[in-house]
């Protein structure tokens, strides 16, 4: 872990409790005096702090210094991601985090299963644990679209990633793609993205979860 997660970072004096205690303590066995790194993923600074005392449920931190450190990817992309299996989001969304994807928004397309409820708080510890994991200074920004036609309206520059013999290149300068659920784009929604669609160079098709993951890959990779 490159750092804890703590939303009032930034403070002078901090307590950890519960888990922060139970992971710093007793699994990485810091002890009085060790220095550990803080962000609250609010701001871009990494905040040092030092144990100071140590009790059976508690630790105590203290402020030493803090530094100014944007780890971000090169280029921003926005993935609206038509909702399937919350399971399936959840196994994926740690890696484009890691990669740098900077928002999805979640779309109910005309083929997704409306009894799918996106679990925005749990996706939320997900991307916190993530971005501690590989030293991210933010996590992916979330958002909802009732549909994809409200989507294209509001972000009317993205492109649809379908089959198409326009082929989405490495470090691609695009900014915006839209990801199909399982069956794929209904005819109505195509037409919505008429001349505004993009394919990978293969003859195989992809889960929604895989071509949400090569997207990342390709683009900001």
């Amino acid at each position: 872990m490159r750092y804890l997660y703590h939303p009032h970072a930034k403070e002078s004096f901090l307590a950890l409790v519960e888990n922060d205690y139970k992971y710093i303590i007793k699994a990485r066995r810091h002890t009085l005096g060790d220095r550990i790194f803080l962000r609250n993923l609010s701001d871009t600074h990494l905040y040092r702090y030092e144990i100071q005392t140590i009790t059976k449920k508690e630790a105590h931190i203290a402020l030493v210094d803090y530094e100014t450190q944007l780890v971000e990817a090169k280029h921003k992309l926005h993935i609206g991601w038509c909702v399937i299996d919350p399971k399936s989001i959840e196994k994926s969304i740690a890696s484009l985090n890691e990669m740098g994807v900077d928002k999805i928004t979640f779309i109910y397309c005309d083929r997704s299963q409306k009894n799918f409820k996106i679990d925005f708080e749990r996706l939320e510890k997900i991307l916190i644990s993530s971005s501690s994991q590989c030293g991210r200074s933010s996590i992916i920004t979330l958002e909802h679209s009732p549909t994809l036609e409200d989507f294209k309206r509001t972000y009317p520059n993205s492109l649809m990633v379908n089959f198409s013999t326009t082929h989405l290149g490495h470090n691609a300068l695009i900014d915006t793609l839209v990801i199909g659920c399982e069956g794929g784009f209904t005819p109505n929604e195509m037409r919505l993205y008429d001349g505004q669609i993009v394919g990978f160079d293969t003859p195989l098709i992809l889960k929604s979860q895989s071509a949400a993951l090569a997207v990342a890959s390709k683009v900001l990779l």
